[in-house]
């Protein structure tokens, strides 16, 4: 009678643990998407133009991210996006100062003339801006 249910005992904890093994390979947990840092898109950057103060392009996009310490003259707009299932994203767009005007951007931005094509196969580009008075 004890070696009967010491077999039963055995048996079903191999059973569970069979049955547990199909159950998490067809139960796909839920994940949720994650967004980190700024987010900056073509339309904003069309807002921007050389000769903008900080005041003005931080009025426009938002704090950046990053500022350095050791150069003052740059600041990264720094955009993460991770889909709950599939790749991370990452964007990246650098903003140069000489002294308190804005001299020229480089990153992951697609000029307003610029194709979908052409953007998808180069990531970094340095964006020519129109001096403010060419508005």
């Amino acid at each position: 009678m004890r070696s009967l249910l010491a077999a039963l005992i055995v048996s079903s904890g191999l059973l569970a643990g069979c049955s547990f093994d199909s159950v998490v390979g067809l139960v796909d947990p839920y994940r949720i998407d994650i967004r980190q840092g700024n987010y900056v898109d073509q339309e904003m950057v069309a807002q921007l133009r050389r000769g903008m103060t900080r005041d003005q392009v931080r009025y426009v996009l938002g704090s950046p991210l990053v500022v350095d310490m050791f150069r003052k003259d740059r600041w990264d707009y720094v955009y993460r996006f991770r889909p709950g299932s599939g790749e991370a994203q990452q964007r990246v767009i650098s903003l140069f100062f000489t002294g308190d005007v804005l001299d020229r951007i480089e990153g992951d931005v697609a000029a307003a003339s610029g194709t979908p094509a052409a953007a998808a196969q180069e990531r970094s580009r340095v964006v020519e801006i129109p001096p403010a008075s060419a508005r």
